[in-house]
């Protein structure tokens, strides 16, 4: 990873967060996505417009992968490659809510090597590069190692807690949600959290900063298989996410229906 990359990628979500500050949630125009793939707003467009703009120019031979563009295949021909969220939970910006972040990453040949999840109404700013340890607001943070799935404090939502998706009965632990999922994977690094998962098919753009934040952290995260997590695929998809402390994300794994 180029060493300023990490810096790069902080200087171009602060940038973001100035651009979406000017847009009211509540207010802007809207529009719904083709085959129930959700709401984007004006904010989204131009935040992503300034992003691509910003990060093409600092690294012009980087691919881009981001959920406002129209994706190709020309991204799969490069070694590094953004992945970029520019509104990740859109419906909470909608709501006029502050739980809605700015999720940038780097892949290089598959690997996270440099993340930022910012949420700028809270002025929160979680960053990792790889092998460097996670910080918010330029302070280190760690994961927690909780020994007690019934004890812990899970992000995830009510469709996740379904019996198809269990063996056996489904585990009891105190359920919390927030609706970015790059800034869930950043609390369970921050530790405020125990736990995070989802299981259905997750985006990249989703995905990526979180994960590399949370890993650095010192968390393990995986696909709902407990599989690692790779990036710039084809489809730029994992089989859902599961984030949690080293004791802890064994104990989620064993319950799943999805594994042997």
């Amino acid at each position: 990873m180029p060493e300023s990359d990490l810096r790069v990628l902080i200087e171009a979500a602060r940038a973001a967060g100035d651009v979406a500050r000017r847009f009211d949630g509540p207010s802007a125009k809207l529009w719904h996505k083709p085959d129930d793939a959700g709401p984007v707003t004006e904010a989204d467009l131009a935040v992503n417009e300034l992003l691509h703009q910003r990060l093409t120019q600092a690294r012009p031979d980087y691919g881009w992968l981001s959920e406002e563009t129209e994706d190709g295949a020309t991204r799969l021909q490069t070694q590094r490659v953004f992945v970029i969220d520019p509104i990740d939970g859109t419906r909470s910006f909608i709501k006029g809510d502050d739980t809605w972040a700015h999720a940038l990453a780097i892949a290089d040949r598959g690997q996270i090597t440099a993340a930022v999840v910012y949420l700028p109404m809270l002025d929160k700013l979680y960053s990792a590069a790889l092998g460097q340890g996670a910080f918010l607001n330029g302070q280190a943070i760690a994961a927690t190692n909780s020994q007690s799935l019934a004890k812990a404090q899970v992000l995830t939502t009510r469709t996740n807690l379904e019996p198809q998706h269990w063996r056996g009965a489904v585990p009891v632990f105190q359920r919390h949600h927030r609706p970015s999922i790059a800034y869930r994977l950043a609390l369970v690094a921050e530790g405020r959290f125990e736990a995070m998962f989802t299981f259905r098919n997750s985006w990249e753009w989703d995905i990526a900063a979180g994960a590399l934040i949370a890993t650095e952290a010192g968390a393990t995260v995986t696909d709902k298989n407990g599989a690692p997590l790779r990036f710039n695929n084809p489809k730029p998809q994992s089989q859902g996410v599961i984030a949690a402390g080293a004791t802890l994300h064994p104990q989620i794994v064993s319950h799943l229906a999805y594994t042997v």
